[in-house]
């Protein structure tokens, strides 16, 4: 049978469709065994697993859009989280006590000679006192002075030794008094470590050293305040707090004891930005999705500033979240029934509509925390664009590839 023209123009087209069709499917079919992978994909991980336990119940969180009472009511918090050196215990040290290692010095007088250790000739020494060799208090925190035996001093401040002394003498000298001084202290000291400019350990002076004092005599710290975290070890116990927080709140800059150490760490604070802002690397060369906070209170508006803003071609911006862990009074403060969670902190998102001014003037104002987590939703026009563009592709493909197998006829 001889076709016409037409027919076989008509043939040859629909030919071309299958091999289209065709060269579009092998193509897809081979993906998986051609295009490598970074690691085991999906269906791999589950075919390879021994055991696949059921999946656990979704994480019940609270969700709050933003309004004055939240945003004042986080905000407090967040101002007076970590504010835990005032509530040190064994703070408040004054009196610069006598310590394990410390070289004390004693001085006795009597009233005339002749009596216990004051000659009866008067041309044999000059004065109506003696001093007694300097010594260093042993690990018992004892010293030794004549005709009144051992006396424990460690712990004890340089006048009620001196009472001491004058009460174990009195029956044996003449009208003795006493003076102990500590020449040189060895045993109250503190030490100021870790990234500060010049790392040293020194003895506390008379009434005591503040820990910002303390600091300061170590060349203060090497980062700003924002990046630095003081740690302070006290009888076998470390209390940690951000310099930021001793900064603004002077209850904090508590009075160091003996043996404290006072640690300096560089610790930058960290958020999280993910969702419908700009791609990573495509502001300022930055290639993540964790920046740093570049002040003491950052707010949400300057995070997303920094994160690059919202990508206008897919953010949604009546739906911009925060999450974070949130204690069980705070939220239960501004009218949240946290009843339902069973753990002390609760998983928080709070949501900004940053379409109307008001959201602006919020989002500067909410305080920002270590490891909160941004998400910018995308809108939901977006996710069509995204279906329709890989079948618009294939279409195009399809297009070319049946033009290609025509015009080879």
């Amino acid at each position: 049978m001889t076709l016409t023209m037409t027919e076989r123009t008509h043939s040859d087209f629909g030919i071309s469709r299958i091999l289209a069709i065709a060269a579009v499917g092998i193509s897809l079919a081979g993906c998986a065994n051609v295009i490598p992978l970074d690691a085991p994909d999906a269906v791999a991980t589950q075919t390879n697993a021994a055991l696949v336990t059921e999946p656990s119940a979704p994480l019940a969180y609270a969700l709050m859009p933003v309004n004055p009472a939240v945003l004042q009511a986080t905000n407090a918090f967040t101002d007076s989280s970590g504010l835990i050196f005032s509530h040190l215990p064994g703070g408040n040290y004054r009196d610069v006590t006598i310590g394990v290692g410390d070289i004390v010095t004693v001085t006795v007088y009597e009233a005339q000679a002749g009596g216990l250790f004051i000659p009866r000739e008067a041309g044999v020494r000059p004065g109506n006192f003696v001093d007694i060799p300097r010594q260093q208090v042993d690990q018992s925190g004892n010293i030794n002075i004549p005709y009144a035996g051992s006396i424990k001093v460690a712990g004890l401040t340089p006048r009620a030794v001196s009472n001491i002394v004058r009460e174990r003498l009195k029956d044996r000298a003449i009208d003795p008094q006493a003076v102990v001084s500590v020449a040189e202290q060895r045993g109250n000291q503190v030490s100021v470590l870790g990234e500060v400019n010049s790392p040293l350990r020194f003895p506390i002076d008379p009434g005591g050293i503040r820990l910002m004092g303390a600091i300061a005599r170590a060349g203060g710290p090497k980062f700003p305040s924002y990046e630095s975290t003081i740690t302070i070890k006290r009888e076998g116990r470390t209390y940690s707090e951000t310099m930021s927080s001793v900064v603004h709140h002077p209850s904090e800059d508590v009075l160091l004891a003996p043996g404290d150490v006072v640690f300096l760490t560089r610790i930058p604070r960290v958020y999280m930005a993910f969702g419908s802002t700009p791609s990573p690397g495509s502001i300022g060369g930055t290639n993540n999705r964790r920046f740093t906070f570049e002040n003491d209170n950052m707010s949400l508006a300057e995070a997303l500033a920094k994160a690059g803003g919202l990508d206008g071609t897919r953010a949604d911006s009546k739906s911009i979240y925060v999450y974070r862990f949130e204690p069980k009074p705070l939220l239960a403060s501004i009218g949240v029934n946290v009843s339902q969670f069973p753990t002390v902190t609760v998983p928080a998102v709070y949501k900004f509509d940053m379409s109307k001014p008001d959201g602006w003037f919020q989002a500067d104002t909410f305080r920002m925390r270590d490891h909160d987590v941004i998400s910018v939703a995308e809108s939901p026009s977006t996710e069509f664009v995204k279906l329709m563009n890989p079948l618009d592709a294939a279409s195009t493909n399809a297009s070319n590839i049946s033009t290609v197998v025509v015009n080879s006829k």
